[in-house]
């Protein structure tokens, strides 16, 4: 049979042009959705610049619908959803994620420590601390350590918060944990018997050996134990070790060397911290060891002259007999009431502001956040 070479000839450009025209309807559908989905993409990254998130949210929910397997659109949504306290819808959309089985191992992490930030912001901390412990062995692993520290510190769980501060010293993650370590001890301390409280305080002294805190929390319980020279012999060490501390254990040194009949190791002491640096709470020490009350107000006076102070200067005219006595309780209510607010402590991390000295910020949480000094001496 002979092979009729027109029909080769109307074939080849038929082929052609069918071939051609497919090609063109898949670029026009390609085209239609490429230019849908960045177009809600770009629209809610508008919304947001504007801060409009209601319309942001909108947007980015009708780009994913346009391209539901696009993770980036999925990771944006969940964390606005997250940003506006949404944390179930967050969740959610985490949770897809995660049950795809497409997703590639690094973005999984990323949903997985994702959805721990979820629960972590809406207070779930037993869900939390489970997504956490999931992210070992990831590029999370780091940011999951001290997300777990932060929920065993909230929930006062300082065997399990001592456990991630050692991984983390011993990963070198940029910090320093040793003091933090000594600050679990003297919390677990705090709630032992004495015999167990000493064991655990000399415990964290060994572990920062320059932190104040496991001295004055030991020099304190032997005190109440009755071994006063054993609680001076503790704070002047301390005083050695780390003299900007001397104004949180002036007033303890100074009942110490009164108990156990130091007072003048401890005024020389004293005497030659405030030389070096006046402090209120060690010039408050120095006249306390001072038998005449006269001689204790003029180191008021003395320290007036050297640099100006209210709360010096109030405490200095509660002694002082004034012309018109009668007017004397007023001037001296008033100027109790203006000092107030100076003798205060403030944190060095956020500002919050406390009677008295706090190792931890009520506030942010900070630890060793505040100065050793009152506000008017900041």
């Amino acid at each position: 049979m002979d092979f009729d070479l027109t029909w080769l000839l109307w074939g080849l450009p038929l082929a052609f042009g069918l071939g051609w025209l497919a090609s063109r309807l898949d670029l026009r559908q390609l085209r239609i959705e490429n230019r849908l989905a960045p177009k809600a993409y770009f629209r809610g990254l508008n919304f947001l610049l504007n801060e409009q998130q209601d319309q942001a949210i909108d947007a980015f929910i009708e780009a994913v619908q346009s391209d539901p397997d696009t993770s980036e659109l999925h990771f944006a949504l969940g964390n606005l959803f997250r940003r506006r306290g949404e944390y179930e819808r967050a969740v959610r959309v985490h949770e897809h994620l995660l049950s795809r089985a497409d997703l590639s191992r690094a973005d999984r992490h990323r949903a997985q420590h994702a959805l721990a930030l979820d629960y972590l912001r809406a207070g779930l901390l037993d869900r939390a601390e489970e997504a956490l412990r999931k992210l070992e062995g990831t590029a999370f692993e780091e940011q999951a350590l001290l997300a777990l520290l932060a929920i065993y510190e909230r929930s006062r769980d300082w065997q399990l918060a001592s456990e991630i501060a050692r991984k983390l010293d011993a990963a070198g993650s940029g910090g320093q944990f040793a003091g933090r370590l000594a600050h679990y001890l003297c919390e677990q301390a705090a709630g032992a018997t004495p015999a167990e409280a000493e064991q655990l305080l000399q415990k964290a002294m060994k572990i920062a050996p320059r932190s104040a805190r496991p001295r004055i929390d030991l020099a304190a319980l032997r005190r109440r134990a009755g071994d006063a020279r054993g609680a001076f012999e503790l704070l002047t060490e301390l005083a050695g070790a780390s003299p900007p501390a001397l104004p949180l254990m002036a007033k303890a040194l100074t009942e110490a060397a009164i108990a156990s009949g130091r007072q003048d190791d401890a005024r020389g002491l004293l005497r030659a911290s405030y030389e070096q640096s006046p402090s209120l709470d060690v010039l408050d020490a120095i006249a306390a060891l001072e038998t005449d009350p006269e001689a204790a107000r003029n180191n008021y006076v003395q320290h007036l002259k050297r640099e100006p102070s209210l709360v010096a200067a109030a405490k200095w005219i509660a002694g002082e007999k004034l012309e018109h006595q009668q007017f004397h309780p007023d001037v001296q209510r008033a100027l109790d009431h203006a000092v107030k607010p100076l003798t205060r402590y403030r944190c060095a991390a956020c500002g919050f502001e406390a009677k008295q000295h706090f190792w931890q910020c009520p506030g942010c949480q900070a630890w060793d956040s505040y100065p050793a000094r009152r506000v008017e001496e900041l």
